[in-house]
């Protein structure tokens, strides 16, 4: 089987998403998923390239009762992705019911929501994510009104499938995304105040 490569992924992604900050998202998913590739030790690339296309097509089809994912399955079957890849996509969707069966598959789904929720804790320390510990995202998750569109349910799910503590999850997604700080616009503010989590 030949293993697309994470340049390529990356260049397709790049067309067909603009944003920024989905851009940041999928480079966050890349980095906590080539983490946990390394602890596992499995393929790292195939696992970049899964942390990278998971949300392929949700700037051009954010409707998740017709688009989101479905368009981006289509998209990497048809680009003879690895099935495993597509499985995993698929199943970080809770709504199209698809079983998580590959750890691949666990860890996608378990670092996707964690990686945008440590990254929204990141933003409002003044110290970005330098320093941050484990006992600080827990804090966060207890506040809804916080990431509130982030569902907590799914950080303790993602954890729980995968048979990792939850604070060893956070902390293994902290060390992925401090590695990525700069590119990830995570590092020390200027001038902020110093009184954030």
């Amino acid at each position: 089987m030949d293993v697309i490569s994470r340049d390529a992924a990356w260049e397709l992604f790049c067309e067909w998403t603009e944003s920024d900050s989905l851009r940041k998202h999928a480079l966050a998913v890349e980095a906590a998923m080539r983490a946990y590739a390394r602890r596992y030790g499995e393929d790292e690339e195939l696992w970049a390239v899964t942390g990278l296309v998971h949300d392929l097509d949700y700037e051009r089809y954010p409707d998740l009762e017709t688009g989101h994912p479905r368009q981006a399955l289509k998209e990497l079957e048809q680009r003879g992705y690895p099935q495993e890849v597509i499985d995993a996509v698929a199943g970080h969707a809770d709504f199209l019911n698809v079983p998580r069966e590959t750890v691949m598959a666990k860890s996608l789904y378990a670092v996707d929501e964690m990686s945008g929720f440590i990254t929204a804790c990141a933003l409002v320390r003044p110290t970005g994510i330098e320093g941050m510990k484990p006992k600080s995202v827990r804090k966060k998750m207890k506040q809804p009104s916080f990431a509130a569109k982030v569902p907590r349910d799914q950080l303790e799910r993602g954890a729980e499938e995968l048979g990792v503590e939850m604070n060893e999850h956070i902390q293994v997604v902290i060390e992925a995304l401090a590695e990525h700080a700069d590119e990830l616009g995570l590092g020390p503010r200027e001038g902020a105040a110093t009184d954030a989590a």
